[in-house]
This record gives C-alpha cells, structure tokens and sequence, in this order.
C-alpha cells in the first residue's frame, strides 16, 4: 500500500480510503458481524483510512472492528448540522458510538459555497474548538461543486477537502470536470489534504472501471481517494488498482458481483430520469422515483440526468 501525507495536517493515510457507506444500512446493509469483519480485512491489507457520516448509521461496524483488530486506522466522519449545539452532539456521538476518545478528522457534510460555509459558522466554530481540545485532529469540509472546493480552500479554518471528481464528471453541482480539476489543484496548491470521492460515478462508471479508477488515482492534487467495497475482492482488486496491478481472474469474478440500481432519499420527483429510462426501469411513486430492478439492465445512463446524483448502482 502507498501512504501520504494529507495536506499539512501531519496525518498520513493510504493512497485508498475505504468508504464506509457501501456496507451501511443505506446500502449494502451488511451484518454488522460481516461488515465489521471487512472493515478488519481492509485495516489488514494496509487501508488505514476510512471514511464515514453521521448519516450513513454505520458507527457499530467501525467500532467493532477497532475491537476486533487492536488497530486505530484514521476516521473520518461528517455532520449536516450547521449551529454549535448540534455539531457538539454530533461530533460526541461519533466519539461514544465508534469507541474512541479523539476522531481523525471531521467534517462540514456537503458544502456548496462560500455562503454555505458562511451558513455554518456556527458548526465550524465548534469543530475549531474541539481541534483545540485534541478531541478533532482536523477539520474539513465535503462538497459535490466547484464554488464549494474553492470556498474551502480560501478559508484557513479548512484543512482538508472531500471533493467529488470522476472522470465523466457526473454528479458535479455547478461546473465541468475541467473546472473542478482546476479546482482541486488550486486547492492543494492551497495546502489542503485532499481526498477525493466517486471514482465510478456512484457506480456509474463500472463499465469502464478501471479507466475510471485511474483516473483520479493518477491525479496529482489527490492524497487519497475513497472508495465504498462490499466484499473482499473488491477490496483486493482497488489495492491492486492502486498499485497500477490489472488482475485479470479477479477483475472477472468483481464483475459478476450482484449490484442493483438505488434511489437515495436526496431524489425531489422531478422526473428527468424517468423520462430518459428506455427500459422504462424508472417510474415516479408517491413524489419519488422508484426502481423496476428485474426491467433494469444498470446502464447508468439515467445517472446524468439526476441533479441530486442520488442515483447509484452497488
């Protein structure tokens, strides 16, 4: 496994982070015996980072794994909530439910701009001071745009960016692929530890994976780049990925996975992908968009036409 720095924050990760959320509730919805015992895979592979949310409900499975193993890989958690109060039970329920005394790094989750930034003094301001206390060792800011990148790397109080780039571009809010790669590079140039999310387009992006993974891999402003893996060999086949390493037997068996198209609850009904499903796999139900899966082929490409990128295929 490859290690970096993350910016200046004098934390070092592997080049791939593991993203919790695959074998959440929200997803996957592993045991919680099976998902933690990934999580243990993972840690003994060499992955030290991993990523999480307060949202994804996914706190038992790390903290069983930190059990499990006798590890302390570097956490990373993210919170919605934008006053004090709130970021403070936030940031002390990550504590008590993962087991632990001091998280890694945490998060602003999903910032669109200078003005949401602005929007969460408050929840910042917090974070600041439980980095103070040892109990936050970094604070950070996750976003989907490029005024959200560039609103992070402008403000001395972010230290580390979560920025979604893929090489399609497909879930950026408010920009091209170009403009969020310029972003991004500002960004590092900037300082910032940047650690980079949705490789494969919310697996999206899976017929053409490998290309895809490159990708970003070999983008010289990214520390690391997380990735959500649900099995063993998926885990074997990103570490080998990583390594510029094509195993051809494994790549063949990850690509018989089971997978299915999810809607998350992000989806406001608007209806643009349903229009575009030539399969008519897609139907609205109740001001959602709701999934035919034995009609879906998982092609993706209703993907492009989601706003909210809520659409993904695991």
């Amino acid at each position: 496994m490859i290690y970096q720095p993350l910016g200046k924050t004098g934390i070092v990760v592997s080049r791939l982070c593991m993203g919790v959320l695959t074998i959440s509730p929200l997803q996957s919805n592993l045991p919680l015996d099976e998902g933690a015992d990934l999580l243990v895979y993972a840690m003994q592979q060499g992955i030290n980072f991993f990523d999480t949310a307060k949202i994804y409900n996914n706190y038992p499975y790390i903290k069983q794994a930190l059990a499990q193993s006798g590890l302390r890989p570097v956490l990373t958690s993210k919170s919605y909530d934008y006053t004090y109060k709130g970021m403070k039970e936030s940031v002390e329920q990550a504590l008590d439910e993962m087991g632990i005394d001091y998280i890694d790094i945490f998060m602003l989750h999903e910032q669109e701009s200078e003005l949401t930034l602005k929007g969460h003094r408050e929840a910042l301001q917090y974070l600041l001071e439980a980095r103070e206390k040892g109990i936050v060792r970094a604070v950070g800011m996750s976003t989907h745009s490029v005024r959200g990148v560039m609103a992070g790397a402008r403000a001395p109080e972010i230290e580390v960016i979560h920025p979604l780039i893929n090489q399609q571009g497909l879930g950026i809010m408010d920009g091209s692929r170009e403009e969020m790669l310029k972003a991004i590079a500002f960004a590092h140039a900037a300082g910032k530890g940047i650690y980079a999310m949705k490789a494969l387009g919310g697996g999206n992006l899976l017929n053409d994976a490998y290309n895809s993974f490159a990708f970003v891999r070999d983008l010289p402003s990214i520390n690391s780049m997380a990735v959500g893996m649900k099995s063993r060999d998926e885990i074997d086949l990103n570490i080998a990925w990583m390594e510029d390493r094509r195993v051809p037997a494994l790549e063949s068996r990850v690509a018989r996975q089971p997978r299915r198209l999810i809607i998350e609850d992000e989806c406001l009904g608007c209806g643009k992908c349903t229009e575009h499903c030539r399969y008519e796999a897609l139907k609205l139900e109740n001001g959602r968009t709701v999934v035919e899966q034995e009609n879906c082929i998982l092609c993706g490409y209703c993907s492009r036409f989601c706003e909210q990128f809520c659409i993904k295929i695991i």
